[in-house]
């Protein structure tokens, strides 16, 4: 069950990378949608999936505080930055949520997954930092123990 909720992360990670123009136009479609910061949302899945597959409490408690130290205040940084360059994120603010996702109230958005955003935004990054994660907990199960 770990693995599948650390494969469901990394998969809401590459759909927003697939609609993620960075700095240039307000990402509202796809997982934005359902959540502002759906990157940050794959990240946590993905990390807590892991420590779940890995039955470590110590793990989890480990993610979450980073999670909590580090991405929390870049998320605060990052709604500052975009309301002052993206016209429109304060109303799209005020109608989405944070991080925890809601079911959105006019669909999925006007734009459709960009394979070409996901490259440029090097989302291929996260998908082999799992393939190695995945395979230390194989390793780790079937042949450490």
């Amino acid at each position: 069950m770990g693995l599948g909720a650390s494969l469901l992360g990394l998969a809401i990670r590459a759909w927003a990378a697939g609609h993620l123009a960075k700095n240039q136009r307000l990402a509202v479609s796809g997982p934005y949608a359902f959540t502002r910061n759906p990157l940050y949302l794959g990240t946590l899945l993905t990390a807590m999936g892991f420590a779940a597959a890995g039955r470590s409490v110590g793990l989890a408690v480990l993610f979450a505080t980073l999670f909590a130290l580090v991405y929390l205040p870049a998320i605060e940084l990052e709604e500052q930055h975009l309301t002052k360059i993206l016209p429109g994120y304060s109303e799209f603010a005020a109608r989405v949520p944070l991080l925890v996702p809601s079911w959105p109230k006019s669909g999925l958005g006007p734009d459709d997954f960009s394979f070409a955003l996901y490259v440029k935004n090097r989302e291929y990054q996260a998908g082999l930092g799992w393939v190695i994660g995945a395979a230390w907990l194989a390793i780790r199960t079937y042949w450490l123990q």
